[in-house]
């Protein structure tokens, strides 16, 4: 259209064009007998990524440390371990055959209850609140989401441990005889062993029972399981009188055969039930399963 000076407004003659009333807009070719076709600008900004596992762990660390009792069963962990390997160090009765680091590290028993619970903590609460839907809805994997919460448990839980396990080595440094202190130095490799050892124990002890806890879904029942399958086993063979049917029960179970990691000792280590790396692989097939029945599970099922 055009605009005559001091009257209404003109048709464009024909063949000139209109200009295009959008900036930025591609204009098509003239259509006979209409006007020209116009296309709205293309977009040219990148598609975003979506990285499912690394938002699934951003997410869970974030959540992990909103609950109340990550802080006091992380604390629960060191202090507790620390304190009875202090008590075995100082009652012990120490002779040249005593395993000085197995005893400084004895209270690593106790701490696989509380990683345990720590463990269970990290699924079982939602399913009783009702929250793990509300998961599932912002993340459908839930291979992915088990995982994600694998990933964050082991990564909180590595460190207390070996912190706990320094802690409970250096009282049984001050606290056990004198002649016992040279047995639990740090250069030695059996003690650095012994110790990382016990703490991939109580981080495998922590992923079992997650998977157990995925699995189950009930708070109270699946903590019950994973403190029976730990305790059970030694408890067992202790009561059997077979001495074949007492190796292979101390071979197959979770927490005797992973504590077999902390003898130091050449002549107790050559007849043990089962070698210091073999015990920890049992422990680690036993957590492997329990999240591979987890992840089942929560696929199987709705939240």
């Amino acid at each position: 259209m055009r605009t005559a000076p001091g009257g209404p407004e003109l048709p464009a003659p024909a063949g000139e064009s209109v200009p295009s009333a959008t900036p930025g807009a591609s204009r098509a070719p003239e259509r006979p007998g209409g006007p020209p076709a116009f296309r709205a600008p293309e977009s040219r900004a990148p598609a975003p990524r979506f990285e499912p596992l690394r938002d699934a762990v951003r997410a869970e660390w974030t959540k992990v440390w909103t609950l109340p009792g990550t802080r006091p069963l992380l604390g629960a962990l060191v202090l507790l371990t620390v304190a009875l390997g202090a008590v075995a160090a100082a009652t012990v009765s120490f002779h040249p055959g005593t395993d000085a680091a197995k005893v400084s590290l004895t209270g690593v028993q106790l701490g696989e209850a509380v990683a345990a619970v720590l463990g269970a903590a990290m699924i079982a609460g939602e399913h009783s609140t009702g929250m793990l839907g509300s998961t599932f809805a912002a993340m459908p994997r839930r291979g992915t989401v088990l995982a994600a919460k694998a990933a964050v448990l082991a990564a909180m839980v590595l460190p207390a441990a070996l912190l706990s396990v320094g802690g409970s080595l250096l009282a049984g440094r001050l606290l056990l005889p004198a002649a016992a202190r040279p047995a639990l130095s740090a250069t030695d490799g059996s003690v650095l062993r012994a110790g990382f050892g016990s703490a991939l124990c109580l981080v495998l002890v922590a992923l079992l029972a997650l998977g157990t806890a995925a699995a189950v879904r009930d708070p109270g029942t699946s903590i019950g399981a994973v403190l029976a399958l730990l305790y059970l086993f030694p408890i067992t063979a202790a009561l059997v009188a077979d001495p074949h049917w007492q190796r292979h029960l101390q071979q197959i179970g979770p927490s005797s055969a992973g504590l077999a990691v902390q003898t130091t000792v050449p002549s107790v280590l050559h007849t043990q039930p089962i070698g210091p790396w073999a015990g920890l692989g049992v422990l680690a097939c036993w957590a492997g399963a329990a999240l591979l029945a987890g992840t089942a599970v929560l696929r199987a099922r709705d939240a």
